[in-house]
């Protein structure tokens, strides 16, 4: 079950009119955090954000499913999507089963090394143009005060860098 602290910054982004991936993304957030603080690990990187998107698909999040993913992720996120309308008691054992389950893996997936390489294969996977426009899209929505401080924190970043 989802904190509401997460619920609630879910229901801000979809209000502000932020996409579904961004909405999803706190859910993420969350489950990146639990791993972190040691409620449970994750064997994989990619293992936690997918636990952060089910998270987010049963919420509500209308989140899309990669058009590359796999039979059983399609199947894994329709039944998500479904049981988003359908509220019912989770399976006792079936919960504890899980969670022991991941108290089992470890904690590494959650570093900031293992995020940065992930975030890293997910950006070479895209095109150059795809990259672009994500950019250019963020500085438009960003606002005048934002870009300001976004550029003196990129002279600062590139000075540091030179010497």
């Amino acid at each position: 079950m989802p904190e509401k602290k997460t619920q609630r910054a879910a229901a801000r982004d979809k209000k502000e009119g932020k996409s579904p991936g961004t909405q999803a993304g706190e859910y993420v957030h969350e489950e990146i955090e639990h791993v972190r603080e040691g409620k449970h690990g994750a064997r994989s990187t990619r293992q936690a954000i997918a636990i952060g998107l089910s998270k987010a698909r049963r919420a509500g999040v209308k989140v899309p499913v990669s058009k590359t993913a796999s039979k059983s992720t399609k199947k894994k996120a329709a039944q998500d999507e479904a049981s988003s309308h359908d509220h019912h008691e989770p399976a006792a054992k079936r919960s504890r089963a899980t969670t022991k389950a991941l108290k089992k893996e470890g904690h590494g997936a959650a570093s900031k090394s293992a995020l940065s390489s992930r975030a890293k294969k997910s950006a070479a996977k895209r095109t150059a143009g795809s990259r672009s426009a994500a950019a250019k899209k963020a500085a438009h929505t960003k606002g005048a005060a934002g870009r300001s401080a976004a550029a003196k924190k990129a002279a600062k970043t590139r000075a540091r860098k030179s010497s």
